[in-house]
């Protein structure tokens, strides 16, 4: 078999909450088929699909990649969400990001789980973050050209992790994707931060787009002719082939290599077929 050249590290199932609508049997297949070696699966705040993912990849020759995508707020952003993915380097990455999601969701009942950049420093052994493209809060900082807001978020990551973090890349056909594909490459060579090329899978095809703009709609609680609904998603969101995501970033084979770069470094050991009970103060 040769070299791998793609992995795909950002990929939703039916099991995320506010997107994505493939199921993991059918995305595992879709590997195969294409002789791909692993596959990350990145569901929304939630770690609900890894199980039968886990399984079906090992079962399917596929390395399975744990991690997941996260709204996070910080004093830099304000009231103002961005996005990570988080993805585990080990088992005690696996266990820090399973804590930073319990944390999410036990702040009550918000109107969606997020964490606090604080807590990252807290919970960052053992964690490979990848930027969140024009979503994460470098790329909000970069598409409204403040650099010192950009100094400041860059200085976290190198700070609390060194070799652990990436600027992602993504080519879907939203606005202002070159933009900030343009500022992100040059902030990379400033910082000597290493680039990523994701694809932020949502569907498996691209005829699925429009199922997926039915689950969008009922989750935001839209109608799909409604002019005010926001459209956060494209055709182009489909589980592309090797040899479409290396035509697509023909031009910056660096975040090609560092997909199966990053596939190589992950490596987590699930335990399957026991009952973890959670373990809680009870009264007498």
């Amino acid at each position: 078999m040769s070299q791998p050249r793609f992995v795909h590290l950002r990929v939703h199932s039916d099991f995320s909450m506010i997107n994505g609508i493939a199921k993991v049997k059918p995305l595992v297949k879709a590997c195969v088929q294409q002789n791909m070696v692993a596959m990350a699966l990145t569901d929304f705040t939630n770690f609900c699909g890894l199980v039968r993912f886990y399984g079906e990849a090992l079962s399917s020759g596929i390395k399975p990649i744990i991690g997941t995508d996260v709204l996070v707020k910080s004093d830099l952003c304000g009231e103002e969400y961005f996005e990570l993915t988080l993805l585990a380097k080990n088992n005690i990455g696996y266990r820090n990001i399973t804590l930073l999601l319990s944390k999410a969701y036990q702040r009550g009942y918000q109107d969606l789980p997020y964490i606090d950049q604080e807590w990252l420093k807290d919970h960052r052994e053992g964690v490979i973050i990848l930027s969140g493209g024009r979503n994460g809060d470098i790329g909000k900082q970069l598409l409204k050209e403040n650099p010192e807001n950009v100094k400041n978020a860059v200085t976290f990551y190198q700070k609390f992790f060194p070799d652990h973090f990436y600027l992602s890349l993504s080519r879907t056909g939203h606005s202002e994707e070159e933009r900030y594909i343009r500022a992100a490459l040059e902030l990379a060579q400033t910082c000597h931060l290493p680039v990523v090329a994701t694809n932020d899978v949502c569907f498996l095809q691209p005829g699925d787009f429009d199922a997926h703009e039915i689950r969008v709609a009922i989750h935001d609680s839209y109608t799909l002719d409604d002019p005010k609904r926001p459209k956060r998603y494209t055709h182009q969101q489909y589980f592309r082939s090797e040899q479409e995501m290396c035509e697509l970033f023909a031009d910056i084979p660096s975040a090609l290599k560092n997909t199966v770069l990053i596939a190589q470094r992950c490596n987590v050991t699930i335990r399957l077929g026991e009952y973890f009970l959670p373990q809680f103060p009870t009264g007498d």
